[in-house]
């Protein structure tokens, strides 16, 4: 976001309201989410520019010892909404202020900190949650007095270099509150409330309420078997006596209110200014860490995005959810802020907002009548020096000179488009010289919306004949091939083995060979990287339609390296030709393309997902749900008859490398356990680079089977894996290392096997 030319906006357009009449949709999810025990109430406020367009309290503040009805004025433990509204705010005045730089290194400031390898953290990897450091230190570090506490907190050690994972940590907060201490020469509290909460007339926004505020705080759990009232709920700022950089402010949504008109005002709410507006930039600027993006203090596009709801686009807003039940997001481009506060911790520590929130933002994103164009784009990852032109860019590059003179069959979805969007239908279909005759389409049909069998159609658009590969035919027959002498593939795979798109492109190329048609693919990147080789490579005689070829689960190939693999290895033997794409390189994952990512299938939802699929996509032929229903398909993984905590438990005690586990109960609306209510666990990712998919998904196996020996039916799990000995070793209660090494000789002859089709460099 750039507030200068979003303040331009402000001043030039006067925003449309919202459709007031979807929003009153709230209503019902808040109350249904109540009524399931989810929390037991809630305070929600929309803000558009400059106007609160909706305000409304839901329920009950408190259940016990006395019910006592939700008001609008209602003082809510923040929780981690901590984080950006009160520590990175702070940590940003100071260095507006010249008083420090995010490059500074915290030792700086510091000196202690430097202890046992730490000299090389700054504060800008504090606040986008990659110093290395945990989540959370023990406890047991919080006893004594705040200094001791405080030192016990430099003293500890890091996990991993900086800089190089992606792990949400309430040390990285508790690090930059006593940096705010440190050089403003006042407690964090103090320094936020006079800088910060009161320019902005946030007169109920305080660390440590008042007698007179505690009679509005909504309780949250219990501590020593009591309710907690006006005092923070994080046991760590407990601890430190409720002042700390993670965790600890109060406040109600009028107060957040007023710090989202400031955001959209710029940094200045009434005259008074918190922020100018080109550190409010800083701020709000999308950037990237391993698995997603961070700004420096806000959540961007990361596993904690979900309150974004659905529809409101990723890489473009950014928020903070707070453990308690708070959450606030922002989405420019709109000029909308969602504040939902409660305490879904009350009165036992078991409710869960978190699909409330995904639900109320996707609401009030569909009551969004106007949407400017976002005034940046930022993309995960680190972006290509040179942005990677796929096979269909260097096919207009070259004004479609290889498919002069020809009658052309496309096999093609969706994902089949060039860097700028252009459909590859459209682009052949209007190219000279070229005779665009039919199309033919995959699983999931010509638009990638369909989990279903799919028949014959008509192109909208063009009016030419769409036939189905994924019908009552999985190939091309000569009657759909009349009129065609070449057939063009251009398709997004995903880089696992039982992708199906793969297997109908060696159906192409067979049937191609047969009616001595030519073959050109149009190559795209292997989304997951085309380096990383992992799992069995199939059985041999074990070919179907979710198996074509033996190949690992995850073969580091791309189609156009595929094509060549099965031309040469099944003996195939077609006219062949792969339009090489330029600027890529094996080791990078799609998001340092440049290139937009287009869901490959329904379920497809981003690289995160396509990442973990060849591993948690195993359980699929089980009695698992692998989030087919829900907001995190292929990154949460649920049954009636898990216990998500025990689950996520034994799976956090294995350490599988960069990835945690957290209990979330979901009911899937579609596919596997269909309307039941199922636990779970959600898959966090800290570190792309450092997930291994196959051995995260033998890992959920293995930890299935000892969990739940009665619960998981385990008889089909073969299906996909397609390798004897790694399903009997699973069955036999094998390690994953052990499942590995078996395989591994074959995995050594298939390297072999691949080096003579790469086409790309490193």
């Amino acid at each position: 976001m750039n507030p200068l030319l979003l303040s331009a906006l402000l001043l030039t357009a006067p925003p449309e309201p919202l459709d007031k009449i979807r929003l009153e949709r709230i209503d019902g999810f808040v109350e249904a989410a109540i009524q399931k025990d989810a929390c037991p109430g809630a305070v929600v406020v929309v803000i558009h520019d400059d106007a609160v367009v909706f305000r409304k309290a839901y329920g009950h503040r408190a259940l016990v010892p006395a019910k006592v009805p939700m008001t609008v004025d209602s003082v809510f433990d923040m929780a981690s909404v901590t984080k950006p509204v009160a520590t990175a705010t702070s940590i940003h005045v100071l260095a507006e202020r010249g008083k420090l730089r995010f490059s500074d290194r915290v030792s700086k400031h510091w000196p202690a900190f430097a202890a046992n390898g730490k000299e090389a953290v700054t504060i800008e990897q504090c606040l986008l949650h990659v110093t290395g450091l945990t989540a959370d230190n023990s406890i047991n570090d919080y006893k004594g007095s705040r200094a001791e506490m405080l030192a016990n907190v430099a003293a500890l050690k890091l996990e991993a270099p900086p800089g190089t994972r992606f792990r949400y940590s309430d040390v990285g907060f508790i690090v930059l509150g006593e940096l705010v201490e440190r050089v403003s020469g006042e407690p964090l509290d103090v320094f936020a409330r006079t800088n910060v909460f009161e320019p902005l007339g946030m007169k109920d926004t305080v660390f440590t309420p008042n007698d007179a505020l505690k009679s509005r705080v909504a309780p949250t759990g219990l501590r020593n078997g009591k309710t907690i009232l006006g005092e923070v709920h994080d046991p760590r700022s407990f601890a430190l006596h409720g002042v700390a950089g993670h965790a600890g402010l109060f406040s109600t949504a009028d107060d957040l209110a007023k710090y989202c008109r400031a955001v959209f005002a710029g940094g200045q709410l009434d005259g008074k200014r918190v922020l100018g507006p080109l550190a409010l930039q800083q701020f709000t600027e999308p950037k990237p860490v391993p698995g997603g993006l961070r700004s420096l203090g806000w959540d961007v596009d990361t596993s904690f995005s979900s309150l974004r709801g659905d529809l409101f686009p990723r890489g473009e807003g950014f928020g903070h959810t707070g453990f308690t039940g708070t959450s606030v997001w922002f989405d420019p481009p709109s000029k909308v802020a969602i504040i939902i506060l409660s305490n879904r911790v009350h009165p036992n520590d078991k409710g869960n907002v978190t699909e409330l929130r995904r639900q109320i933002g996707t609401i009030v994103a569909s009551a969004v009548v106007e949407r400017a164009s976002p005034i940046k784009k930022v993309e995960p990852g680190r972006v290509a020096i040179e942005p990677v032109l796929t096979g269909i860019d260097v096919l207009v590059e070259e004004k479609f000179a290889r498919l002069k003179g020809r009658k052309v069959g496309l096999v093609t979805n969706h994902t089949g488009r060039a860097a700028d969007g252009t459909a590859t239908i459209d682009l052949l279909a209007k190219a000279d010289s070229v005779t665009l005759v039919a199309l033919f389409s995959p699983e999931h049909g010509i638009r990638g919306a369909l989990d279903e069998k799919v028949g014959d159609t008509k192109d909208e658009k063009t009016g030419l004949p769409v036939y189905s590969l994924y019908g009552d035919r999985r190939k091309p027959t000569a009657e759909t091939l009349k009129g065609i002498d070449t057939l063009v593939y251009d398709i997004q795979d995903i880089g696992c083995r039982f992708y199906t798109y793969i297997s109908t492109l060696g159906g192409v190329l067979e049937v191609a060979k047969a009616q001595g048609i030519r073959v050109v693919v149009l190559d795209r990147p292997n989304p997951v990287n085309g380096v990383t080789v992992e799992g069995p490579v199939r059985d041999a005689g074990r070919e179907s339609f979710i198996a074509y070829h033996e190949i690992p689960i995850r073969h580091g190939l791309t189609v156009g390296e595929l094509a060549k693999l099965f031309n040469a290895e099944r003996k195939i033997g077609a006219d062949l030709d792969v339009v090489a794409m330029k600027n890529w390189r094996r080791k990078d994952t799609f998001d340092r393309t440049g290139l937009t990512w287009v869901n490959p299938s329904p379920n497809m939802r981003h690289l995160t997902a396509a990442i973990v699929y060849s591993g948690v996509g195993l359980l699929e032929t089980t009695n698992v749900s692998v989030g087919r229903g829900t907001e995190r398909p292929f990154e949460w993984i649920g049954a009636p008859w898990i216990d998500g905590r025990k689950l996520a438990l034994d799976l956090n005690r294995r350490n599988v490398s960069g990835v945690r586990f957290v209990p979330v109960s979901r009911t899937p609306i579609s596919s596997t356990h269909k309307d039941k209510l199922c636990g779970g666990v959600d898959l966090v990712i800290d570190d792309w680079s450092a997930v291994r998919p196959v051995a995260l998904g033998l890992t959920l196996a293995s930890a299935l089977k000892a969990n739940f020996p009665d619960g998981w039916e385990a008889k089909n799990y073969d299906r996909l894996l397609v390798h004897k000995a790694t399903y009997e070793g699973v069955l036999s209660g094998k390690s994953a290392a052990a499942l590995e090494a078996a395989w591994k000789p074959g995995l050594e002859q298939f390297l072999l096997r691949r080096a003579s089709v790469l086409m790309y460099p490193e």
